[in-house]
């Protein structure tokens, strides 16, 4: 996905009147599917408060993602995690990107499939590890064979994402803004067709 910030299509005034009625969203993907870059594109298109649940977990803590694994493990992390979802889904007007394995817990899955609008970016393994190679803050990619790593994490995770999924998008080699405007798309015809 080309990073490159363009916005999203302008919204007229009759849809941005539909969405304020729209429900949170929920971005979920593997690692380096683009969730909060068009996760941020995406918030300030809808007005709305942007949050990755990852930078959450590092302001309550007041350490690193890397660090956390070092001290607790996945487990410890998955377990902060957890919480941070359960209070973030609480929230209204909120866009949230969550970490590739948060799908992975039933009551993670629950809380995002009944507090909003569950979208899943998707992208190959190798587009993930070309977008991720350098990234040294991916304590699951810190390994010999990260492609390896990565279609491994794709075969578990991508049936729980497209099972928890309402939309889907792929974000490829298009550009951020066009993914945004993809899911502002879909958002509309999904809260027009809720609305009474």
């Amino acid at each position: 996905m080309n990073r490159k910030k363009n916005p999203p299509l302008p919204l007229t005034a009759e849809q941005r009147v539909i969405l304020q009625n729209a429900p949170n969203v929920y971005l979920i993907g593997l690692m380096g599917a683009g969730k909060s870059t068009v996760g941020r594109i995406l918030a300030q298109a809808l007005q709305r408060d942007f949050v990755d649940s990852d930078d959450e977990i590092i302001a309550r803590t007041g350490t690193t993602i890397n660090t956390i694994f070092e001290i607790e493990g996945e487990a410890g992390f998955r377990e902060r995690e957890a919480r941070a979802i359960a209070d973030l889904t609480q929230r209204s007007h909120l866009v949230l990107a969550t970490g590739g394995g948060a799908v992975l817990r039933p009551e993670n899955r629950e809380h995002l499939k009944a507090n909003g609008w569950v979208v899943y970016l998707w992208t190959t393994p190798e587009r993930l590890l070309h977008r991720t190679r350098h990234d040294k803050g991916r304590p699951l990619l810190q390994n010999s064979n990260p492609l390896g790593t990565l279609r491994s994490l794709y075969d578990i995770r991508h049936p729980i994402y497209h099972e928890l999924a309402d939309f889907e998008v792929t974000t490829g080699a298009g550009q951020v803004g066009q993914v945004a405007t993809q899911i502002i798309q879909a958002l509309i015809q999904h809260t027009a067709g809720n609305t009474p």
